[in-house]
């Protein structure tokens, strides 16, 4: 079996005085070293988690902010497209109203030239017609007998109608 001899129990007394001085002087540091360590690392993992919850309120934050920011611009958009519209519609009245304007002003304009030609057209139908009536029946009348003729004749034509044409 197992043969003791000195040498073999100077081995295992020097094993145990090591054993024991190295508990005194080495093991107590180690696992102070140890706990120390672990300690660092709960710490570390406490701050990152710490830092983990800061860093999702400021994405929390950013998010309200960016929803409140596209809140912001399409109230914006949406008061851009209603001034537009809004600006477009004015722009059609006023169009409008300058068009009935100027169609107005034409249409007065047009009466107060047809005005001006009718009262043309009755001055040449009178002289036309002291004319062609002197002629007809060779006589000379007076002036003022032959105008009184053509304005009866002129006043007992249609109001409406000249010459067949529309007034």
């Amino acid at each position: 079996m197992v043969d003791l001899n000195a040498t073999l129990i100077a081995q295992i007394i020097n094993f145990l005085i090591l054993v024991a001085i190295l508990t005194k002087v080495a093991y107590k540091p180690l696992m102070q070293a140890l706990a120390d360590r672990q300690a660092k690392i709960a710490d570390s993992l406490e701050t990152a988690e710490q830092e983990k919850q800061a860093a999702e309120k400021l994405r929390q934050e950013y998010l309200a902010q960016l929803a409140e920011a596209r809140t912001q611009a399409q109230a914006i958009v949406e008061k851009a497209a209603k001034l537009a519209e809004q600006t477009k519609e004015e722009m059609l009245k006023e169009a409008r109203e300058e068009s009935a304007r100027l169609l107005k002003a034409t249409q007065e304009e047009i009466a107060r030239e047809r005005d001006l030609a009718i009262a043309e057209l009755k001055g040449e139908v009178v002289t036309l017609a002291v004319a062609a009536a002197s002629k007809i029946i060779a006589q000379n009348m007076d002036e003022t007998a032959n105008a009184k003729i053509v304005d009866d004749f002129i006043n007992n034509l249609d109001g409406k109608k000249i010459g067949g044409l529309p007034c």
